[in-house]
């Protein structure tokens, strides 16, 4: 046992991409007409995965998750033209077209209170700013998908997902089921999640995100919302209390299976499903295509937001809620998905430097989240013409600076008996078959959570520093830290010691 402490235009049509219109009847029979029992494949053998949770929650997760633990979340659309909220309204940049265009209701709650004073500040903002629309001014004419692959290898994230179409409708594809509300027909008039740019002047090949980020060995994923704010088949259903699904019919099931087709994700995050029950969803039925018949079935990993009644309770890895941490280990697998602008998701120009998160408060929420069990999504807000500012490029440069170091108490672990030490503040543990962080450092770190697993063949090493270093058992393990010069630290933030041949 191995011990860690820390101190702190459209592309070319594929033959799958053809066969999607071909399909569409059977997507709609499969959300319409499927049962809970077995359903014959074309080849004659049965789904193994039917759409009711007992059976979909059979399905293993997919090992490079759970070992991968750190992906980057990418909201990015017509809501980084603005890019504006009014600092210390709690607002979110991505919500700015709610804020603009949405009904906000009467109440006196605060939430109700922030909601006028966001529409009111967004509404004066595009009076004099983009008087009607600014759809068309997200143009990402700076975007290199990769040079984007580059620095998400750098800060050693093993993950990624972007943000294919947020609450306002807009997909960063050529939707056949958005007629020009897309990228491809409106703002850049290019595929910002294919391979190919098609623009008035001149066809320009701006690369593929998908293949660029796994060129470097990196996961694809695809965050998709469920709901649109102002689609007026969604607004439809809602006004029949859900009893209807022509928003499902026309636009979401073909949509969402679509983006599947084309871009075979490896990971699937839904989301916008708080006002709708499953049944409503039809998400098992989904699911049951996606893990039994889908070009990614083997491999894919999903979230748990498939409706009001699911969140937190099916569905795949839990979520809960943004920025959720549970106050103990989790007995299933778990993300805490947060961003490192502490209010908003979407790109905020008008954000100050203590609206962010500095490295010792991210590495911090790192060491956190991996102790308890948990995936670590950090989230980005790119700019509407494609770049990634330096202050986020800063971060996860140095992100993957401090992993180069101390990588191996973070990567394919799983937590150990005791999250964190009662009696060091700041010390967390995770295992391979342990892992720590302190905040504070006095010269002696006093870890009593080890008193009955050291033995005469323990060994400590201080990850990333050649040097041997003293420790002694005593009511635990006791590590004394040697007095060094600023370049001869392993690393800044937090620091890591491997404890081996611990008793099990």
């Amino acid at each position: 046992m191995a011990a860690f402490l820390f101190k702190m235009g459209a592309p070319e049509q594929t033959r799958d991409e053809r066969n999607v219109e071909s399909k569409h009847g059977y997507v709609h029979e499969m959300f319409e007409n499927i049962k809970d029992k077995p359903k014959n494949h074309s080849q004659g053998t049965l789904h193994k995965y039917q759409p009711n949770w007992k059976s979909l929650e059979s399905r293993p997760l997919p090992g490079w998750y759970d070992d991968g633990k750190i992906g980057i979340f990418l909201h990015w659309g017509v809501y980084s033209v603005p890019s504006f909220v009014d600092v210390g309204n709690k607002g979110l940049g991505e919500w700015f077209w709610w804020y603009w265009k949405g009904r906000v209701t009467n109440g006196t709650t605060e939430g109700s209170n922030r909601a006028r004073k966001n529409k009111e500040s967004a509404t004066k903002f595009m009076k004099e700013n983009y008087p009607p629309d600014f759809a068309p001014h997200f143009q990402a004419e700076f975007f290199e998908p990769d040079k984007w692959a580059e620095l998400f290898h750098a800060s050693g994230a093993r993950y990624i997902v972007l943000t294919s179409k947020h609450h306002e409708g807009f997909p960063l594809w050529p939707s056949k089921w958005s007629w020009n509300w897309n990228a491809m027909d409106n703002g850049p008039h290019r595929d910002l999640v294919g391979n190919k740019s098609y623009n008035f002047v001149k066809i320009l090949h701006i690369g593929d995100l998908a293949a660029s980020v796994r060129k470097k060995g990196i996961k694809f994923g695809l965050y998709h919302s469920l709901y649109e704010w102002f689609n007026p088949f969604y607004l439809q259903d809602k006004n029949n209390n859900f009893t209807t699904q022509i928003f499902l019919k026309e636009k979401l099931t073909p949509e969402l299976t679509d983006l599947v087709m084309r871009y075979k994700p490896d990971l699937v995050w839904t989301d916008g499903d708080w006002e709708a029950p499953s049944t409503y969803w039809n998400c098992t039925h989904f699911l049951s295509w996606l893990y039994n018949e889908s070009p990614v079935k083997d491999t894919v990993v999903t979230n748990d937001r498939w409706g009001l009644d699911i969140r937190c309770k099916h569905g795949g890895f839990l979520t809960c809620d943004d920025r959720w941490v549970p106050d103990k280990q989790e007995k299933r697998k778990w993300e805490n998905c947060m961003t490192i602008d502490k209010e908003s998701w979407g790109y905020r120009r008008n954000a100050n430097i203590q609206d962010y998160y500095n490295m010792d408060e991210l590495i911090q929420i790192l060491v956190q989240t991996v102790s308890k069990g948990g995936n670590l999504l950090m989230n980005i807000g790119p700019t509407a013409d494609g770049r990634i500012v330096p202050l986020f490029q800063e971060r996860l440069t140095q992100l993957g600076q401090w992993l180069r170091v101390n990588g191996e108490a973070i990567y394919g672990t799983t937590p150990w008996t005791y999250e964190k030490d009662s009696s060091a503040e700041g010390v967390w543990y995770t295992s391979k078959q342990i892992q720590g962080q302190t905040v504070e450092w006095n010269g002696i770190i006093k870890l009593s959570a080890l008193a009955n697993f050291i033995d005469k063949n323990t060994k400590v090493t201080w990850i990333g520093y050649g040097e041997k270093i003293e420790w002694q058992s005593k009511d635990g393990l006791e590590i004394k830290i040697p007095r060094l010069y600023p370049h001869e630290m392993p690393c800044e933030w937090a620091w890591t010691f491997k404890i081996e041949n611990l008793k099990s």
